[in-house]
Order: structure tokens, then C-alpha cells, then sequence
């Protein structure tokens, strides 16, 4: 599966509303001399954005702030806040408290925000549902609209589902997307992780195997139908995945293990046999380079 170049939210911005070119509430000068622009995204000092006082959470446990500040300094905020112009260089958070919170425990001097002018709502769901449909989104881009579209302008799941002219169950597929750790998101914005893949592992409960099967899926190039094989296999043996490919969910019988082996030393090390319990499964050779390439193939008499 080949990665993309790297593109992650608050690591070179470009995801929704990236700039005044896509995004229709934009306007072509910025208000009050700031150089944000309204209606994009703009990275903005935490000194300038006040809380909102109409907030009605009050409460946020210490332990899961420090969690997910200690992953915003290793990560960058994935997911931007949402802040509304007051003044010159003024902003009120909207949206993503929690997030603002972390960024204060980690220190950071500025945060990427949603740029809000007042009395857009309208014009901000217009512009949410135009961008949904472009057809350059990522899966963690449209969930996060879908989210952007419910929590800003109040939309049910059923009334958004007829904005956008999308089932129901699609965008509850979506917004899950955002339940899962931010190492996994990433993995989907870089196209390592397949929508298939992030539906199929976004039920595990536990972060360390949801992240392990994660990896493999990257590493070795799982397919869904293995990865969800994978994920049923774990519910059945609660104890902890082992991590080598030797120990796999589908371990080789003795007599194929002596074949792995003499793949090995014939075509390299890192040369492996595949198997799964219906019998279905793939030998794969590895090669270096152009040379090494031709000595295979001529090993298998190809040449």
C-alpha cells in the first residue's frame, strides 16, 4: 500500500477550508488588519483565544487532559478548534475546549483553528457540505466535517444524512473514524490505512492491540478480509497478540514451517510463507534491487 506524502492536520495544514480559494465563506482581505483569513484555517496564539463562557462543560479530568496533551506535543492537534472573531487578533473558542485545554498543559504557543465570523452558520454549512463533496477528501476530512456539521450547526445524523444525500450508517461510519488514536488517523490521512481497515479495527477496545494490528496492517500489507479475520481471531484469545510474523493469527502447520525455512535460505531471509486456516495464502520474496530481482527470477527459472 503506498503512502502518500505526509499530511497532517497541524503539520502543513491542508485539509477543509485550507485557504480563501476553497472555501466560500473566505472573503479576499482579512478582517481588522489580522492576517487570518475568516472562514480558513489559521494557526493562532494561544494568548489570543479566550474560552467560551457559554460552555457547559466545566469539568475535565486532569489524567485524560495530560493523555492527550502528551499526544498533541508527540502528534500536533489533529483535529483543529473552532474559534470565532471578537476583535483585533481576538478569538472565543466555539468548539474543541479539550483540546485547548491539552494545548495549554503542552505548552504550545499557537494552535491550528476554524476561523468563524458572526452570524455564518448558514454560510458555514454551506460551505462544509460543498467541500464534502470534493472528491480529494480523506476519510478523517469528511468525518471531521460531518462532526464540524452536527456540533456547529445542530444537525441530527438524520438531517445531515439528507444534506449531503449520504445513508445514515455511512456517516456514523465516518464520525467512529474519530474515536480511534491519532497514530491511526494519521495512517488514513496517508493512505497506509484503508476506510475498510479503520472499520474493521475501530471496535478494539484496548489502544496497544488496536496499534499493533494497526502496524501490521501497514507492514505487512494485510488485506481487510485478513485484518478482520485478524480482529476475530483476538476477540476469541483475550491474551496479547505476539508481534512477530512468525506468530501470527494463522500459525504455519510443522511440515510448511520446514518449507518457510528452505524459502529462506534459497531466496533471503526475509522471504515468507503465509497461510491461513482455510488454505488459501502467498509465498513473499522480498528484493533489493535490480540484481537481486534477476537472481530470483532466474532461481525460479522465469529468465
Amino acid at each position: 500500500m503506498s503512502a502518500n506524502k505526509r499530511n497532517a492536520l497541524g503539520k502543513g495544514l491542508s485539509a477543509l477550508l485550507e485557504n480563501a480559494n476553497t472555501d466560500i465563506t473566505s472573503s479576499s482581505k482579512s478582517t481588522e488588519g489580522s492576517t487570518a483569513v475568516a472562514g480558513g484555517i489559521a494557526e493562532i496564539p494561544v494568548s489570543q483565544i479566550e474560552a467560551n463562557p457559554f460552555q457547559p462543560r466545566t469539568k475535565f479530568e486532569k489524567e485524560a487532559l495530560a493523555e492527550l496533551a502528551e499526544s498533541i506535543s508527540s502528534m500536533g492537534i489533529i483535529q483543529p478548534v473552532t474559534v470565532r472573531k471578537i476583535g483585533y487578533d481576538r478569538y472565543q473558542l466555539i468548539s474543541g475546549e479539550r483540546r485547548f485545554k491539552a494545548s495549554q498543559v503542552a505548552g504550545l504557543q499557537s494552535i491550528p483553528a476554524y476561523i468563524r465570523i458572526a452570524n455564518d452558520e448558514a454560510m458555514l454549512e454551506m460551505a462544509l457540505v460543498e467541500n464534502i463533496q470534493r472528491e480529494n477528501l480523506d476519510a478523517i476530512e469528511i468525518a471531521i466535517s460531518y462532526k464540524r456539521l452536527m456540533d456547529e450547526c445542530g444537525l441530527t445524523q438524520e438531517s445531515l444524512s439528507k444534506k449531503v444525500g449520504k445513508q445514515r450508517s455511512t456517516i456514523a461510519n465516518y464520525l467512529r473514524l474519530l474515536k480511534l488514536p491519532a497514530e491511526v488517523q494519521l495512517a488514513i490521512r496517508e493512505n497506509k490505512i484503508s476506510m475498510g481497515h479503520a472499520r474493521a479495527i475501530v471496535n478494539i477496545d484496548k489502544n496497544e492491540t488496536l496499534l499493533e494490528i494497526a502496524n501490521r496492517i501497514i507492514s505487512e500489507e494485510l488485506s481487510v478480509r485478513e485484518v478482520e479475520d485478524l480482529v476475530r481471531w483476538q476477540n476469541k484469545k483475550p491474551e496479547s497478540l505476539r508481534r512477530t510474523r512468525k506468530s501470527a493469527a494463522f500459525p504455519l502447520p510443522d511440515k510448511l514451517k520446514k518449507v518457510n525455512e528452505s524459502l529462506k535460505v534459497t531466496f533471503g531471509k526475509k522471504t515468507e510463507l503465509r497461510r491461513q486456516n482455510n488454505g488459501k495464502g502467498k509465498i513473499i520474496i522480498p528484493f533489493l534491487s535490480d540484481d537481486d530481482l534477476e537472481r530470483i527470477l532466474t532461481l525460479l527459472d522465469i529468465l
